[in-house]
């Protein structure tokens, strides 16, 4: 087993938060059509698979983009735990109010001026942070809501200036009580906005497909969809190269792309194990490093992965058992018999309920695990001991 030495300097490798400035890879297209976006006032959605790294891109161009114009603010807003319609009003005002004063007492003043029939009341937390309440409830907040979802406007005219409104786990507005009626409402304030524009991401792809993509729904044709695609195996081998020497540590770069490789260039996991390789290296890196670091990462998730399987039917583990083994033709008769899936409309339905749960994905027609770790863990571990014990 390798040593990890532990050093005094940050470890060159982020997963599990906001990768910027050096931490941050490639996305070089990607970060020019937003910012091109965003400059320009063009709506936009960005969709991929969860960990890809959505929030790093809009954080890395914004903050690109208000380095290079003055004249420009970014409202950033997360509604994960936003439940609500009433929560994502006094959400969104909070930090449309914030991302344009520069102090508190401009802030105050914003409040007081542009929302004045709420009775805005500003309070102050220990460490300095602002927050700001309303002295209104439900009912009236509804009669007042148009004034929340056009204070972006409202104030990007009345300033002259630009404003970006980047909302993170926008589909988080479905679990509200009557969620198409409130879409149609954004949509309609939005879409007339003509110094403010939109950036709308989250974690979970199917539903964003959904509001953003299907027709019949308000949000279709808002704006500029990017489908992020996964980083190329070159550019994560000139990265992690790049990150150990940066730490006067060393890896070839046949062994960085072999590591990327090993995780399917999934970002996420691509920093946490060269993160551990690079924590059990001392001077240079190589495979038998890598396999340690990545085998102790499948095994620290092996608990968590066990727990997923049993909270699935026997039925859908059968489905996952066919995907991992290659099956493409799930709906066949020889398929179906031989994974003991049904009938194919139960193949669909399967196939329905793990996307919603974002088990797989479904890309051009292709199947595919979302975790690449969880896939191979599936292959090499529990398919396999499942097996032995079937034949017992």
């Amino acid at each position: 087993m390798q040593k990890i030495y532990f050093m005094k300097e940050e470890t060159p490798f982020v997963f599990g938060k906001i990768a910027d400035t050096e931490n941050f890879t490639d996305r070089e297209s990607e970060s020019n059509r937003l910012y091109q976006n965003f400059t320009s006032l063009i709506n936009t959605i960005i969709i991929s698979p969860r960990r890809w790294g959505k929030t790093s891109l809009v954080k890395s161009v914004a903050k690109q983009v208000t380095a290079d114009n003055k004249n420009i603010k970014i409202c950033m807003l997360d509604i994960f735990n936003v439940k609500t319609e009433s929560d994502f009003y006094l959400s969104l005002a909070q930090n449309v109010l914030q991302a344009t004063s520069s102090k508190w007492e401009e802030l105050a003043e914003n409040a007081k001026h542009f929302l004045s029939r709420l009775l805005p009341q500003i309070s102050f937390s220990p460490d300095a942070q602002s927050e700001i309440s309303f002295g209104i409830s439900w009912e009236e907040l509804k009669k007042n809501a148009d004034e929340i979802l056009d204070l972006a406007e409202t104030i990007a005219k009345a300033k002259n200036i630009k404003i970006v409104v980047c909302i993170d786990e926008f589909q988080s507005i479905n679990e509200f009580e009557n969620p198409l009626a409130f879409q149609r409402k954004l949509r309609s304030h939005w879409q007339q906005h003509q110094q403010v524009t939109y950036c709308l991401f989250g974690s979970k792809r199917s539903m964003l497909l959904d509001i953003f993509s299907n027709v019949s729904m308000p949000f279709y044709k808002f704006g500029d969809i990017m489908f992020l695609d996964k980083i190329d195996n070159d550019i994560w081998g000139d990265f992690i190269q790049k990150r150990f020497r940066d730490t006067k540590k060393d890896i070839s770069i046949e062994d960085a792309k072999m590591l990327a490789g090993l995780v399917e260039n999934h970002p996420y996991y691509v920093q946490q194990i060269a993160q551990q390789s690079w924590l059990r290296t001392k001077k240079m890196c190589d495979v038998s490093i890598i396999m340690e670091a990545y085998e102790g990462v499948k095994n620290q998730l092996s608990l968590l992965f066990v727990g997923l399987i049993e909270s699935l039917t026997n039925k859908q583990i059968d489905f996952l058992h066919a995907i991992v083994a290659g099956e493409t033709s799930l709906s066949s008769k020889d398929i179906l018999a031989k994974y003991k899936l049904g009938t194919s409309a139960n193949v669909i339905k399967i196939r329905e309920t793990l996307l919603s749960k974002e088990i797989i994905d479904v890309n051009a027609q292709n199947i595919e695990i979302q975790d690449p770790i969880f896939k191979i863990w599936l292959k090499t571990d529990y398919f396999k001991m499942r097996n032995q014990q079937l034949t017992k």
